[in-house]
């Protein structure tokens, strides 16, 4: 009973973490892509620097931190959101929420590649399954009026937003375990500067989008609704739930109410904008959740560690 507050947010956490596709879906069919994720992340960042005042906690990167946090803000701000813009304006939300899914197996394959980390025949079978359940995506959607072609290069631009994402997460592992480096430095403090970094980056393209149009594009107003709702509620607020999540509850128990975000998706979708629903979902994700389920469960013979890591 102690942790049930805790347990409700983290429920909220996967509600809100699961609309944000047909949030994202509103936005991007409103909304250039770079001028939306700039705008995004400038509420977020003021939001995430404001917390970090409030609390007390507001901590600066050094110099050689600030070189890596770069990096991690490439990978994790400036072309996770492209992408996830891009595939958002092409592809079906709850096709989309299921692909991100594969955020965890690719990071298991680079931290193999690039960490040294052991991959497993239980990661082999999970990459596999996770794999079959993204070809039944393609093939078998039920949200067959969207273009065959326009909505398999969306959901491949969302594999792509997978990638980034978990390329930040192995620079983030390298630097978290990198004890001279990290002195001083959270994770969420890694997340507000590399959210910050991200914008900087996202700030050159945003002008040349805004030259190449021709004018200032002005949001809609269920564009700006869609864009503040990711900004403040699936950016900053359901990442620092999350991060408490894991602090009181630990990381395994946390990770649980990550599945439920493909549903979520899936219903926003269904509800907010008339997508289909149809059995192809169904063992999509039951493929892409038991391999990630698979790949991470935990051997005790192996010591294998059973986290899960989301960027939304």
């Amino acid at each position: 009973m102690k942790n049930l507050l805790v347990h409700l947010r983290l429920l909220v956490v996967a509600i809100i973490w699961g609309f944000g596709w047909p949030a994202g879906r509103v936005v991007a069919l409103d909304t250039p892509p770079v001028l939306a994720s700039w705008i995004r992340y400038v509420i977020a960042c003021a939001c995430f620097l404001a917390y970090l005042g409030l609390r007390g906690t507001f901590v600066t990167p050094s110099k050689s931190q600030f070189k890596r946090i770069l990096l991690i803000g490439f990978f994790s701000t400036f072309l996770y959101q492209l992408f996830f813009m891009f595939g958002m304006a092409r592809t079906a939300a709850g096709d989309a929420s299921l692909m991100i899914t594969l955020n965890p197996l690719f990071t298991a394959i680079l931290a193999s590649l690039f960490l040294a980390e052991l991959f497993t025949r239980r990661h082999s079978l999970g990459v596999a399954l996770g794999f079959a359940g993204v070809t039944v995506l393609f093939l078998a959607s039920p949200n067959t009026d969207l273009d065959l072609v326009e909505r398999s290069i969306g959901n491949g631009f969302i594999a792509l937003a997978a990638l980034s994402w978990a390329s930040a997460t192995v620079l983030m592992k390298n630097l978290m375990t990198d004890s001279d480096e990290e002195e001083g430095m959270s994770p969420l403090h890694l997340t507000v500067w590399s959210s910050v970094a991200g914008l900087v980056f996202l700030t050159p393209f945003l002008i040349v989008e805004t030259v190449q149009a021709g004018n200032v594009h002005a949001p809609s107003q269920s564009a700006w609704a869609g864009i503040v709702f990711l900004a403040v509620f699936s950016t900053v607020v359901s990442y620092v739930w999350f991060a408490d999540g894991i602090i009181k509850i630990g990381a395994g128990k946390a990770a649980l109410y990550v599945y439920l975000i493909p549903p979520f998706g899936i219903l926003g979708g269904f509800v907010l904008l008339n997508e289909q629903l149809g059995w192809s979902l169904l063992a999509s994700f039951a493929l892409i959740a038991g391999g990630v389920a698979i790949a991470q469960s935990e051997k005790h013979d192996e010591q294998e560690a059973s986290a899960s890591e989301h960027g939304h």
